[in-house]
């Protein structure tokens, strides 16, 4: 199958690195017209040459910027269609240890963003009179306790909630808007790259940690890529404020997480 998004106007946010890059990817190669947001300036124009999108720089964690972006867009593409709301960080720390900064800049890159994002996007796709799709990326932390990265589990618990009242939102409104969540397991991508070894190191300084695992093997960014093409693509249709998990049983097993 070929064109899934066909003539869809998406925007990815954190699109040039890591999973948002598989997912800028993903929906150009199925007839996406894709804007990447990020503030990763070369990667960013590099691949959007390279997928035949845009590039947007933007910190998407204050809300002017996006009431530009969406007003841009329109102006430009005549719609928009898709939202991906992908940008996130992840700091180490747990709720003892974790400071006020780390807190608020992880929420602000996570949580911040995906409400300000889904705020200005709705009135822009509602105008649209077609089926749209907000995609919120969240995280297994989002699901279950993760104790060593309590602010992005924070965070991420809160995108997956804010995706279901903003879909009942929509629903209720009898928009053609779906929001849904996806929550990630171990993913291979820059961020988890260059914050695993931080992780890793207070995990073997805890005996709890010393449960031997299976059965969770990392992915691959077009792991997640895929899901959110078919949450992108009209084939979803029906599946609105539901939470995607794709994490290969890391959240089904018994014991400590991973």
């Amino acid at each position: 199958m070929t064109g899934r998004v066909e003539g869809k106007v998406c925007i990815v946010t954190g699109g040039a690195m890591g999973l948002g890059e598989a997912d800028s990817r993903l929906l150009a190669k199925e007839g996406g017209k894709v804007i990447i947001v990020d503030i990763a300036d070369e990667k960013g124009q590099e691949l959007a040459d390279e997928i035949g999108g845009e590039f947007y720089h933007m910190d998407v964690t204050a809300e002017a910027p996006w009431i530009e972006l969406i007003a841009h867009v329109v102006d430009k593409y005549g719609k928009l269609n898709v939202l991906v709301n992908n940008a996130g960080i992840v700091l180490p720390g747990n709720v003892e240890t974790c400071t006020e900064e780390e807190w608020r800049k992880v929420k602000a890159v996570s949580e911040d963003s995906t409400f300000f994002g889904m705020k200005h996007a709705i009135p822009a796709m509602r105008a649209s009179d077609e089926l749209c799709s907000i995609i919120n990326m969240s995280s297994i932390a989002g699901v279950v306790g993760v104790p060593y990265v309590f602010a992005y589990a924070a965070a991420k618990g809160a995108v997956r909630l804010m995706s279901k009242a903003a879909a009942v939102h929509c629903a209720q409104n009898g928009d053609k808007i779906r929001v849904n969540s996806v929550h990630p397991g171990g993913i291979i991508t820059p961020m988890t790259t260059s914050i695993g070894p931080v992780v890793q190191a207070a995990l073997d300084a805890d005996e709890r940690y010393k449960a031997p695992m299976s059965g969770t093997t990392p992915g691959e960014p077009n792991d997640i890529g895929y899901m959110v093409l078919y949450l992108a693509s009209d084939e979803s249709k029906y599946t609105n404020g539901a939470e995607m998990v794709v994490d290969n049983t890391v959240s089904s097993m018994e014991g400590i997480v991973p």
